[in-house]
Protein backbone atom coordinates (compact mmCIF):
# COMPACT_ATOMS: atom_id res chain seq x y z
CA UNK A 1 0.00 0.00 0.00
CA UNK A 2 1.43 3.26 -0.76
CA UNK A 3 1.06 6.38 1.80
CA UNK A 4 -0.99 9.70 0.58
CA UNK A 5 -0.35 12.93 1.84
CA UNK A 6 -2.84 14.64 -0.63
CA UNK A 7 -5.18 12.23 -1.47
CA UNK A 8 -7.03 9.36 -0.39
CA UNK A 9 -7.00 5.84 -2.57
CA UNK A 10 -9.93 3.69 -1.42
CA UNK A 11 -10.78 -0.27 -3.35
CA UNK A 12 -14.28 -0.87 -3.45
CA UNK A 13 -16.56 -4.47 -4.68
CA UNK A 14 -13.36 -6.73 -4.63
CA UNK A 15 -10.94 -4.35 -6.49
CA UNK A 16 -13.29 -3.81 -9.28
CA UNK A 17 -14.08 0.18 -8.67
CA UNK A 18 -11.35 2.53 -7.27
CA UNK A 19 -11.97 5.77 -5.83
CA UNK A 20 -9.08 8.30 -5.73
CA UNK A 21 -10.35 11.69 -3.70
CA UNK A 22 -8.10 14.60 -3.36
CA UNK A 23 -7.67 15.27 0.27
CA UNK A 24 -6.89 19.44 0.74
CA UNK A 25 -10.26 20.42 2.16
CA UNK A 26 -9.27 23.62 4.04
CA UNK A 27 -7.90 24.81 0.28
CA UNK A 28 -10.85 23.58 -1.69
CA UNK A 29 -8.23 20.77 -3.14
CA UNK A 30 -6.11 23.40 -4.82
CA UNK A 31 -3.51 21.30 -6.98
CA UNK A 32 0.37 21.66 -5.43
CA UNK A 33 2.87 19.59 -6.94
CA UNK A 34 2.59 17.23 -4.44
CA UNK A 35 -0.98 16.65 -5.26
CA UNK A 36 -0.82 16.30 -8.81
CA UNK A 37 2.51 13.63 -8.46
CA UNK A 38 0.39 11.91 -5.79
CA UNK A 39 -2.20 12.08 -8.22
CA UNK A 40 -0.50 10.63 -11.42
CA UNK A 41 1.09 7.77 -9.06
CA UNK A 42 -2.31 6.57 -8.08
CA UNK A 43 -3.67 6.42 -11.40
CA UNK A 44 -0.71 4.26 -12.45
CA UNK A 45 -1.01 2.36 -9.31
CA UNK A 46 -4.82 1.60 -10.65
CA UNK A 47 -3.67 1.39 -14.22
CA UNK A 48 -1.27 -1.70 -13.39
CA UNK A 49 -4.20 -3.46 -11.52
CA UNK A 50 -5.76 -6.08 -13.53
CA UNK A 51 -9.09 -5.46 -11.48
CA UNK A 52 -9.50 -2.52 -11.56
CA UNK A 53 -11.95 -1.64 -14.15
CA UNK A 54 -13.58 2.27 -13.54
CA UNK A 55 -11.65 4.85 -11.91
CA UNK A 56 -13.45 7.24 -9.73
CA UNK A 57 -11.94 10.77 -9.26
CA UNK A 58 -13.71 12.94 -6.50
CA UNK A 59 -12.73 15.32 -4.15
CA UNK A 60 -13.36 15.54 -0.06
CA UNK A 61 -14.83 18.99 1.24
CA UNK A 62 -16.75 21.78 -0.09
CA UNK A 63 -15.49 21.70 -3.64
CA UNK A 64 -13.63 18.94 -6.43
CA UNK A 65 -10.86 21.40 -6.87
CA UNK A 66 -10.31 25.23 -6.83
CA UNK A 67 -8.14 24.36 -9.63
CA UNK A 68 -4.05 25.43 -9.54
CA UNK A 69 -1.99 26.23 -6.01
CA UNK A 70 -1.58 30.00 -6.13
CA UNK A 71 0.06 30.04 -2.88
CA UNK A 72 -1.09 28.60 -0.47
CA UNK A 73 1.86 27.41 2.43
CA UNK A 74 2.57 23.88 0.62
CA UNK A 75 2.79 25.62 -2.82
CA UNK A 76 5.33 28.22 -1.17
CA UNK A 77 7.10 25.16 0.68
CA UNK A 78 7.47 23.05 -2.06
CA UNK A 79 8.76 25.30 -4.67
CA UNK A 80 11.60 27.49 -2.33
CA UNK A 81 15.49 25.59 -2.03
CA UNK A 82 15.42 23.83 1.01
CA UNK A 83 14.57 20.01 2.57
CA UNK A 84 10.89 20.75 2.11
CA UNK A 85 11.21 21.65 -1.70
CA UNK A 86 9.48 18.79 -3.83
CA UNK A 87 11.63 17.10 -6.02
CA UNK A 88 9.91 17.94 -9.10
CA UNK A 89 11.31 21.30 -8.88
CA UNK A 90 14.72 20.54 -9.00
CA UNK A 91 14.94 18.75 -12.29
CA UNK A 92 12.55 18.85 -15.88
CA UNK A 93 13.84 22.48 -17.05
CA UNK A 94 14.27 23.80 -13.19
CA UNK A 95 17.89 24.96 -14.48
CA UNK A 96 17.01 26.64 -17.63
CA UNK A 97 16.22 30.67 -17.88
CA UNK A 98 12.93 31.77 -16.58
CA UNK A 99 10.97 31.17 -19.81
CA UNK A 100 12.26 27.77 -20.92
CA UNK A 101 12.15 26.84 -17.36
CA UNK A 102 8.01 27.55 -17.23
CA UNK A 103 7.50 25.52 -20.97
CA UNK A 104 9.23 22.66 -19.32
CA UNK A 105 7.65 22.56 -15.84
CA UNK A 106 4.47 23.09 -16.79
CA UNK A 107 4.19 20.40 -19.76
CA UNK A 108 5.18 17.72 -17.56
CA UNK A 109 2.99 18.87 -14.46
CA UNK A 110 0.55 20.65 -16.26
CA UNK A 111 -0.11 19.07 -19.79
CA UNK A 112 1.37 16.35 -20.39
CA UNK A 113 0.24 14.15 -17.63
CA UNK A 114 -3.21 15.45 -18.03
CA UNK A 115 -2.94 14.23 -21.12
CA UNK A 116 -1.80 10.61 -20.30
CA UNK A 117 -4.49 10.60 -17.66
CA UNK A 118 -7.02 11.07 -20.56
CA UNK A 119 -5.76 8.23 -22.23
CA UNK A 120 -5.05 5.41 -19.43
CA UNK A 121 -6.43 2.17 -20.10
CA UNK A 122 -9.33 2.42 -17.35
CA UNK A 123 -12.68 3.74 -17.90
CA UNK A 124 -12.57 6.73 -15.50
CA UNK A 125 -14.93 8.73 -13.90
CA UNK A 126 -14.99 11.91 -12.67
CA UNK A 127 -17.34 12.87 -9.49
CA UNK A 128 -17.51 16.68 -9.11
CA UNK A 129 -19.03 19.42 -6.75
CA UNK A 130 -19.03 22.91 -5.90
CA UNK A 131 -16.71 25.15 -7.32
CA UNK A 132 -14.92 23.56 -10.49
CA UNK A 133 -12.64 26.60 -11.68
CA UNK A 134 -9.96 26.31 -14.06
CA UNK A 135 -7.57 23.97 -13.75
CA UNK A 136 -9.87 21.76 -11.88
CA UNK A 137 -11.80 21.66 -15.41
CA UNK A 138 -8.41 19.81 -16.98
CA UNK A 139 -8.69 17.23 -13.94
CA UNK A 140 -12.21 16.81 -14.77
CA UNK A 141 -11.89 16.76 -18.55
CA UNK A 142 -9.07 14.52 -18.80
CA UNK A 143 -12.09 11.78 -17.46
CA UNK A 144 -14.08 9.54 -20.12
CA UNK A 145 -17.34 10.93 -17.84
CA UNK A 146 -18.31 13.10 -15.56
CA UNK A 147 -20.73 13.22 -12.95
CA UNK A 148 -22.38 15.95 -10.76
CA UNK A 149 -24.16 17.19 -7.74
CA UNK A 150 -26.53 19.62 -8.38
CA UNK A 151 -24.66 22.49 -6.71
CA UNK A 152 -21.60 22.48 -9.14
CA UNK A 153 -20.83 25.56 -11.20
CA UNK A 154 -17.93 25.47 -14.09
CA UNK A 155 -15.80 28.45 -14.88
CA UNK A 156 -12.04 29.02 -16.33
CA UNK A 157 -11.58 32.74 -15.10
CA UNK A 158 -7.74 32.72 -15.73
CA UNK A 159 -8.92 35.62 -18.98
CA UNK A 160 -10.59 37.96 -16.34
CA UNK A 161 -8.34 37.80 -13.14
CA UNK A 162 -4.64 36.44 -14.62
CA UNK A 163 -5.06 38.07 -18.21
CA UNK A 164 -4.22 34.26 -19.63
CA UNK A 165 -5.99 32.75 -22.62
CA UNK A 166 -7.08 29.54 -20.30
CA UNK A 167 -5.47 26.68 -18.73
CA UNK A 168 -3.06 24.35 -20.14
CA UNK A 169 -4.76 21.82 -21.31
CA UNK A 170 -7.05 23.45 -23.38
CA UNK A 171 -9.89 21.12 -24.32
CA UNK A 172 -12.42 23.79 -23.19
CA UNK A 173 -13.72 23.90 -27.36
CA UNK A 174 -14.12 20.86 -27.53
CA UNK A 175 -15.86 20.78 -24.13
CA UNK A 176 -17.67 23.97 -23.76
CA UNK A 177 -18.45 24.50 -27.35
CA UNK A 178 -16.09 27.53 -29.75
CA UNK A 179 -18.32 30.22 -29.19
CA UNK A 180 -19.22 28.87 -25.43
CA UNK A 181 -15.62 28.94 -24.84
CA UNK A 182 -15.61 32.30 -26.17
CA UNK A 183 -17.97 33.66 -23.90
CA UNK A 184 -17.09 32.57 -20.23
CA UNK A 185 -13.19 33.33 -21.03
CA UNK A 186 -13.69 36.82 -21.96
CA UNK A 187 -16.68 37.23 -19.16
CA UNK A 188 -15.18 34.87 -16.46
CA UNK A 189 -18.83 33.74 -16.31
CA UNK A 190 -20.13 29.88 -15.10
CA UNK A 191 -21.64 27.68 -16.13
CA UNK A 192 -24.36 25.57 -13.64
CA UNK A 193 -24.84 21.82 -13.86
CA UNK A 194 -27.81 21.71 -15.77
CA UNK A 195 -26.26 24.06 -18.52
CA UNK A 196 -23.07 21.86 -18.52
CA UNK A 197 -25.88 19.04 -18.98
CA UNK A 198 -27.09 20.52 -21.97
CA UNK A 199 -24.11 20.93 -23.70
CA UNK A 200 -23.39 17.24 -23.37
CA UNK A 201 -20.10 18.04 -20.84
CA UNK A 202 -21.85 16.13 -17.83
CA UNK A 203 -23.83 12.84 -17.75
CA UNK A 204 -25.64 12.94 -14.66
CA UNK A 205 -26.48 14.99 -11.83
CA UNK A 206 -27.60 13.92 -8.60
CA UNK A 207 -27.98 15.44 -4.66
CA UNK A 208 -25.10 16.35 -3.59
CA UNK A 209 -25.70 14.34 -0.55
CA UNK A 210 -26.50 11.28 -2.88
CA UNK A 211 -23.35 12.13 -4.85
CA UNK A 212 -21.29 9.29 -4.05
CA UNK A 213 -23.62 6.46 -3.45
CA UNK A 214 -25.18 7.45 -7.16
CA UNK A 215 -21.83 8.02 -8.32
CA UNK A 216 -20.92 4.53 -7.28
CA UNK A 217 -24.02 2.78 -8.76
CA UNK A 218 -22.86 4.46 -11.77
CA UNK A 219 -19.96 2.82 -11.66
CA UNK A 220 -20.70 -0.39 -10.83
CA UNK A 221 -23.06 -0.27 -14.30
CA UNK A 222 -20.25 0.31 -16.27
CA UNK A 223 -17.90 -2.16 -14.38
CA UNK A 224 -20.27 -4.63 -15.83
CA UNK A 225 -18.51 -4.51 -19.40
CA UNK A 226 -15.74 -6.35 -20.53
CA UNK A 227 -12.43 -5.37 -19.79
CA UNK A 228 -11.59 -5.37 -23.57
CA UNK A 229 -15.28 -4.34 -25.03
CA UNK A 230 -14.72 -1.14 -22.98
CA UNK A 231 -11.39 -0.31 -23.10
CA UNK A 232 -12.33 -0.18 -27.29
CA UNK A 233 -15.23 1.84 -27.18
CA UNK A 234 -13.28 4.05 -25.04
CA UNK A 235 -10.09 4.17 -28.11
CA UNK A 236 -12.91 4.72 -30.70
CA UNK A 237 -14.48 7.94 -29.29
CA UNK A 238 -10.64 9.13 -28.39
CA UNK A 239 -9.19 8.08 -31.49
CA UNK A 240 -12.19 9.66 -33.28
CA UNK A 241 -11.92 12.88 -31.40
CA UNK A 242 -7.73 12.87 -32.34
CA UNK A 243 -8.60 12.14 -36.13
CA UNK A 244 -10.67 16.03 -36.13
CA UNK A 245 -7.55 17.08 -34.79
CA UNK A 246 -8.10 17.25 -30.89
CA UNK A 247 -4.17 16.73 -29.99
CA UNK A 248 -2.97 19.20 -32.14
CA UNK A 249 -5.36 21.54 -30.88
CA UNK A 250 -4.45 20.81 -27.17
CA UNK A 251 -0.36 21.21 -28.44
CA UNK A 252 -1.45 24.78 -30.13
CA UNK A 253 -3.16 25.48 -27.56
CA UNK A 254 -0.35 24.63 -24.71
CA UNK A 255 1.95 27.04 -26.80
CA UNK A 256 -0.10 29.92 -26.81
CA UNK A 257 -0.50 29.45 -23.46
CA UNK A 258 3.56 29.14 -22.89
CA UNK A 259 3.42 32.67 -25.18
CA UNK A 260 0.62 34.38 -23.14
CA UNK A 261 3.18 33.60 -20.07
CA UNK A 262 6.08 35.44 -21.67
CA UNK A 263 4.03 38.28 -22.55
CA UNK A 264 3.46 38.95 -19.08
CA UNK A 265 7.07 38.29 -18.20
CA UNK A 266 8.40 40.89 -20.58
CA UNK A 267 5.97 43.51 -19.52
CA UNK A 268 6.44 43.18 -16.06
CA UNK A 269 10.74 42.85 -16.42
CA UNK A 270 10.32 39.16 -15.02
CA UNK A 271 8.17 40.01 -11.96
CA UNK A 272 5.35 37.89 -12.42
CA UNK A 273 4.07 35.40 -15.52
CA UNK A 274 0.60 36.51 -14.91
CA UNK A 275 -1.55 39.57 -15.60
CA UNK A 276 -2.27 41.48 -12.41
CA UNK A 277 -5.06 44.46 -11.48
CA UNK A 278 -2.46 47.11 -12.19
CA UNK A 279 -3.45 45.95 -15.92
CA UNK A 280 -6.90 46.40 -15.61
CA UNK A 281 -7.73 42.09 -14.60
CA UNK A 282 -9.78 41.67 -11.46
CA UNK A 283 -7.46 40.82 -8.26
CA UNK A 284 -8.46 37.06 -7.76
CA UNK A 285 -7.82 37.36 -4.17
CA UNK A 286 -10.63 39.60 -3.29
CA UNK A 287 -12.93 39.13 -7.05
CA UNK A 288 -16.82 39.74 -7.38
CA UNK A 289 -18.91 37.01 -7.21
CA UNK A 290 -18.73 34.79 -10.00
CA UNK A 291 -22.45 34.62 -12.06
CA UNK A 292 -24.09 31.79 -14.21
CA UNK A 293 -23.73 33.16 -17.75
CA UNK A 294 -27.34 33.68 -18.44
CA UNK A 295 -28.37 33.77 -21.92
CA UNK A 296 -30.94 36.64 -21.18
CA UNK A 297 -28.11 38.69 -19.21
CA UNK A 298 -25.64 41.19 -20.68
Amino acid sequence: MTDYQYLTYESLDAGRIVRIMLDRPKQRNAQNRGLLVELGKAYARAEADDTVRVVILGGHGPSFSAGHDLGSSDDVRERAPGSGQHVSYACNGTTYSEIEMRLHQEWHYYFENTRRWRNLRKITIAQVHGAVYSAALMLMWSCDLIVAAENTTFADVVGTRLGMCGVEYFAHPWEFGHRKTKEVLLTGDCLDAADAHALGMISKIFPENELADSTLAFARRIARIPTMAALLIKESVNQSQDAGGFQSALEAGFTLHQLNHAHWSALTRGETCIGTVEHGLDDWRAAPEIRRADPRVP
